[in-house]
């Protein structure tokens, strides 16, 4: 039985795995490459359909795939179906990034382009590259994850600048709050770092958001 720590396999001696994870490189690459302006929406994979998120993500990519931008999700249930639905349904590109994980994720049946991973950062890296854009839904440690990964690369100028929105102002005001009275007021970041999150909760203005800083 294969180790779910994989991360600590890299011993003397199993430098071969190198091999694989260019192999996940080379392999997203080459289906990625020509997949046009896209969009990441993350979010969690245990919200369900009666969720008033999960029917927000599903139009929101809609709306996204009206407007010639692809979708992007990790390929799971919850939030990821939903984006992917709406992407699917609406005749767009709707590519699921699926993560090989001992929870045993299930590829959802919406994603019109599916890759499966083993390794996080190569699965985070494609979502990065790839997108134009980042809309978070309410999720949990995975989506937040995903979330600061994008921040602290655009943070640090690793990465273009690029629309971070975070949908539900509800569920992310706290998060807000917390970052302005804790992070910002003791100097652990700047005020111009704030200005990379933005909370939208309309679907139609966040699409306009996006389409304000992305020339197609």
């Amino acid at each position: 039985m294969e180790k779910h720590y994989i991360i600590e396999d890299f011993a003397l001696g199993e430098t071969w795995r190198i091999f694989k994870i260019i192999g996940e490189f080379v392999d997203g690459i080459e289906k990625l490459h020509n997949l046009g302006p896209a969009v990441s929406i993350f979010g969690s994979a245990r919200a369900l359909p009666e969720d008033p998120f999960y029917q927000k993500a599903k139009e929101i990519a809609e709306k996204f795939v009206k407007s010639k931008f692809a979708v992007i999700t990790g390929g799971g249930g919850g939030i990821m179906e939903a984006a992917n639905q709406g992407a699917y349904e609406a005749g767009g590109k709707s590519v699921g990034l699926n993560i090989q994980i001992p929870s045993e994720q299930i590829p959802n049946q919406f994603a019109n382009i599916k890759m499966e991973y083993k390794y996080f950062f190569i699965r985070k890296f494609m979502f990065i590259k790839y997108a134009m854009a980042y809309i978070i839904m309410p999720g949990g440690f995975g989506t937040l994850d995903e979330l600061f990964e994008a921040v602290t690369l655009i943070q640090t100028k690793r990465i273009k600048p690029f629309p971070v929105i975070l949908v539900g102002s509800d569920y992310w005001s706290g998060l807000i709050d917390w970052v302005k009275k804790q992070m910002l007021a003791t100097k652990k970041i700047n005020e111009d770092d704030l200005e990379i999150l933005q909370i939208i909760d309309d679907p139609d203005d966040v699409i306009k958001a996006v389409k304000k800083v992305v020339i197609l």
